[in-house]
């Protein structure tokens, strides 16, 4: 009788005893992700790896890796007010950016907890990283979007099928499973709650691991909302145009900008047309492209225009970067192409697991054809986003669509917690009707406008600040001052273009010493030259005419040639300060004196071989004077090859 009890009592433990183990998780220590950036390594970083359940309804079945960064605080409070980061796309990790939170003001009082969500960046299994380079070489085809939607298809399913024999759950990568990885992870660091920011695609995510997890959530940041699933794609050629409208009116009512870019709006039309009759091809680096072409079709154009509506910066130069389209620029057009890569750095496997189990289905191919017929000019709407039903179509393929039941977000109203909401008004993509409509779904929900933004404005100075201030005085609404006071786009004028700009820009940026060191000797070479010539000229008076020609020549020569390289030096960091995005173009007009100078050193340097030549057998130390000379050359060939004198 005695054994049938004990049985018993050990049955009706068994099953708490499963749960316990099937809700423990796993959070290893590994090393830093990021192993050659000391910078990085020398801060108080852990690193981790959360095992959890693939398939959330199979706990004990087979188990994925999602990689962890906890940037903790650099307070002393013991109270860490944690902040978890959920990164958008779908598609996209969020340790990536770990360099914007280094010394973001957030860490001061706040562990900053960095995720790369299931099938993105450093988790594991890793999906299809290399799926974006293959879709910008697709873009880079001189071909039409009919061509582009098909072989875009067909890299996608190799995807698919590289997953399938992987025997990687196609179907365990979405929001749902991303919102129980997260509370798994809140439990697993011992966080009690925490603040929960989330971007872009980031806050549908957040929004549904609010509704799923409410008891984990001490705070709901949104910047750039999806607040209606159903109508992401929908409306998709509606929110570019309406954005770009913006830019359309601010640069006619802004005097400097309408005088250098007149009729902005029929010049984009007009690019159009002109791109779609002509493409234009340019040389690129053949580390982004392996053929070291991109063709720029109507497509390729529209797709450009709307990414440059993400940032503020970027918004600045939307004028200038429509009209050198329009002149088929190609030195400029050429820079232009590493921010389209840029924009294809989403793990794809990862985007099209999401958007075609959670978006797609809830939009209509039809509805978003019907949109476009409201801008006929527009010629269609932006293949980019088009081609993902055509995608999901293939990808869908055996699921049954009966199945697919939208997420269920009716708990979002009773969430008691502060939320506050960020909207960009420039903003191509997440709209900012989409912040006013979503911050209606919460009780204590306060929304930020940033006026002259695009896409994700909490990641700007004052986004941050804003941000910050949340986060330490939840209870109290933000000062938004500082965006309401800056209410108007200040277009970027005047612009001295030149390609060779942005490739010595690059240059600089990738400081490479073996390929600088010619040039950086040339430079010793000609201050020593000054410094040498100029005392002996003061020494010896009576040096022969010849002799002293020389040295006067090679002085002021030398003089011009470091004039421009310091002067372009100085320009590019002082533009850069600015706004960086100008140097894709050029430099301010108010440096334009330096182009002059440039050409006065290769035209003296040319006179300097010239006069040696003629009078070699009068100069003495020819051999010296032969080294500078070369020197000087060497300069004007540094010049030529970044493009300075085209």
């Amino acid at each position: 009788m005695k054994n049938l009890k004990r049985l018993f009592l050990l049955l009706c433990l068994l099953p708490a005893c499963l749960f316990s183990q099937t809700n423990t998780f796993i959070l290893e220590k590994t090393n830093t992700f990021f192993p050659e950036e000391k910078i990085i390594n020398q801060e108080n970083i852990e690193w981790r790896y959360l095992n959890v359940p693939e398939n959330w309804d199979r706990p004990t079945g087979k188990t994925i890796k999602i990689a962890v960064a906890v940037l903790k605080s650099t307070s002393k409070n013991t109270d860490s007010n944690p902040v978890v980061y959920v990164e958008g796309g779908p598609g996209a990790g969020g340790i990536e950016g770990i360099w914007n939170w280094l010394r973001h003001p957030l860490r001061e009082n706040s562990d900053i907890v960095l995720v790369d969500v299931r099938g993105t960046g450093n988790s594991l299994p890793k999906f299809c990283p290399d799926l974006g380079k293959q879709f910008l070489e697709i873009l880079s085809k001189n071909q039409n979007s009919m061509q582009d939607e098909q072989q875009k298809t067909i890299a996608a399913m190799a995807c698919k099928q590289d997953l399938l024999n992987r025997e990687i759950d196609l179907n365990s990568y979405n929001s749902k499973s991303i919102a129980k990885d997260l509370n798994a992870l809140k439990r697993a660091l011992k966080y009690n709650k925490w603040n929960v920011y989330g971007v872009s695609y980031g806050t549908y995510t957040a929004q549904v691991y609010a509704n799923d997890f409410p008891q984990d959530i001490k705070s709901l940041i949104l910047d750039s909302s999806i607040s209606d699933i159903s109508m992401y794609y929908n409306h998709n050629t509606e929110n570019y145009m309406n954005s770009l409208k913006k830019v359309f009116n601010g640069c006619e009512n802004d005097p400097n900008c309408n005088e250098q870019y007149p009729n902005l709006e029929s010049t984009y039309y007009e690019t159009i047309e002109r791109l779609d009759k002509k493409p234009i091809t340019i040389k690129v680096d053949k580390r982004i492209i392996p053929s070291g072409e991109f063709t720029y079709n109507a497509e390729d154009f529209k797709i450009a225009i709307q990414q440059s509506l993400y940032q503020k910066k970027l918004i600045e130069v939307l004028p200038l970067l429509i009209t050198e389209f329009n002149k088929g620029n190609k030195s400029t057009l050429s820079s232009l192409v590493a921010a389209f890569s840029g924009a294809l750095r989403l793990d794809y496997g990862a985007y099209y697991c999401v958007s075609c189990n959670e978006a797609i289905p809830y939009n209509s191919i039809s509805e978003f054809n019907k949109e476009t017929l409201n801008y006929k000019k527009l010629k269609g709407g932006l293949s980019f986003y088009k081609s993902d039903f055509l995608v999901c179509d293939k990808w869908n393929l055996g699921v049954d669509k009966s199945s697919k039941i939208l997420n269920d977000l009716s708990n979002l109203p009773t969430l008691a917690v502060p939320v506050l909401v960020f909207s960009g008004s420039f903003d191509p993509i997440t709209p900012a009707s989409n912040g006013k409509t979503i911050v209606g779904k919460f009780k204590n929900g306060f929304l930020v406008n940033a006026p002259v933004s695009g896409h994700a404005p909490s990641f700007s100075k004052i986004g941050s600040e804003i941000l910050n201030e949340f986060i330490n005085n939840p209870g109290q609404n933000p000062d938004v001052k500082g965006f309401q006071s800056n209410n108007k786009v200040h277009f970027v004028t005047d612009v001295k273009v030149n390609g060779g700009v942005s490739n010595f820009a690059n240059s600089l940026n990738e400081f490479n010493l073996l390929f600088f060191a010619p040039f950086l000797i040339a430079i010793i070479i000609l201050l020593i030259s000054i410094f040498n010539f100029c005392c002996a000229l003061i020494r010896n008076r009576k040096n022969a005419a010849q002799n002293k020609f020389m040295k006067c020549l090679i002085i002021l020569t030398s003089l011009l040639g470091l004039f421009a390289i310091i002067g372009f030096v100085l320009t590019i960091n002082s533009t850069a300060q600015d706004n960086f995005y100008i140097l894709a173009f050029g430099i301010p007009n108010q440096f334009d004196y330096l182009f002059i100078v440039q050409w006065t050193f290769i035209v003296f340097t040319m006179i300097s071989i010239l006069y040696f030549a003629l009078k070699i057998k009068s100069i003495s130390n020819k051999s010296v004077i032969a080294t500078i000379l070369f020197s000087l050359l060497l300069i004007g060939v540094y010049f030529q090859y970044w493009g300075f004198l085209f």
